[in-house]
């Protein structure tokens, strides 16, 4: 599977962004995918995922309630509502796929099957 992210931009804070992530393929419906992002000079950090099923959903203790991970099987494609966007939530964000992900936290960003390029977010404050 290839993923490409897109939606990113410049945002006040308070605002809010919609980001996609399109992923080419047949057999996207058997990836769980994720968001992940990277400010600079951190490491990148893990998001949100969503399980393969899309029954699941998991968030980084710092965007819970106010981001929203979902998927559209029929468009292959997941997306990444932000909502009430904080400067702190500046980063380029990616989207990634792991095969019959159930939602789970990653541990790390090891063990993804699929990268997409990334997306600058950048929350003004």
């Amino acid at each position: 599977v290839q993923l490409q992210a897109s939606g990113g931009g410049l945002v006040q804070a308070g605002g809010f962004l919609r980001l996609s992530c399109a992923a080419s393929g047949r057999t996207f419906s058997s990836y769980g995918m994720g968001w992940f992002r990277q400010a600079p000079g951190k490491e990148r950090e893990f998001v949100a995922v969503i399980s393969w099923r899309g029954g699941r959903t998991n968030y980084a203790d710092t965007v819970k309630g106010r981001f929203t991970i979902s998927r559209d099987n029929a468009k292959n494609t997941v997306y990444l509502q932000m909502n009430s966007l904080r400067p702190e939530d500046t980063a380029v964000y990616y989207c990634a796929a792991r095969f019959r992900w159930i939602g789970t936290v990653p541990l790390s960003t090891a063990g993804m099957d699929a990268w997409g390029k990334g997306t600058l977010v950048t929350v003004s404050s």
